[in-house]
């Protein structure tokens, strides 16, 4: 099933309700979004096309100059983002590697 529509109704994710209901929404560190999103957020535009998302990123003045990121979307686009995100942002080489 693709990420961008559902196998029921075939319409477009962002037409669904349900998919706006219950958004996502946690912090990250500012070079983690650096990382994931490029330089002012240059690739945050082609990641929301390809996950099937929109993503809000606010900048929070805090001492470890943290994001806040909301994502929107089907349920299962938002899990493989946060898993994306998660593996990008660990030490760990084997996240990196798959």
């Amino acid at each position: 099933m693709d990420m961008g529509t559902s196998a029921l109704s075939k319409k477009p994710w962002w037409t669904l309700p349900q998919n706006f209901h219950a958004p996502m929404v946690f912090h990250m560190e500012e070079d983690q979004e650096e990382l994931i999103f490029g330089h002012g957020d240059t690739y945050l535009r082609c990641i929301e096309v390809h996950s099937h998302t929109l993503i809000q990123l606010e900048s929070w003045f805090t001492a470890t100059g943290q994001t806040r990121v909301t994502v929107v979307g089907p349920h299962r686009a938002r899990q493989w983002l946060l898993h994306m995100f998660c593996c990008v942002g660990s030490q760990d080489s084997y996240h990196h590697a798959r």
